[in-house]
């Protein structure tokens, strides 16, 4: 019984830590204007979806992914550039 509440107790603050995490996350992100989320490639209505998909990821390394989408092209001379997949 009583390694089942610390079991608990135990689950109950990593979900605390992990919701803590997100929370200053999300205030971050929220505290740049759009000209610097747009320099890291999102804008401000994703922030919720990012780090939402964050969620479960903690302590997991990330892929590094490759290929852009067309809204990460960049316009020069009214000539859209897309870089090379």
């Amino acid at each position: 019984m009583l390694s089942v509440l610390i079991s608990g107790l135990h689950n109950a603050k990593h979900a605390y830590v992990g919701w803590r995490r997100r929370q200053a996350a999300y205030e971050e992100l929220s505290s740049l204007d759009d000209r610097s989320l747009a320099d890291i490639g999102i804008r401000r209505s994703e922030i919720p979806g990012i780090i939402e998909r964050g969620r479960g990821s903690a302590g997991a390394e990330r892929k590094p992914q490759f290929g852009f989408a067309p809204r990460h092209a960049r316009v020069a001379d009214g000539i859209t550039i897309l870089p090379p997949l």
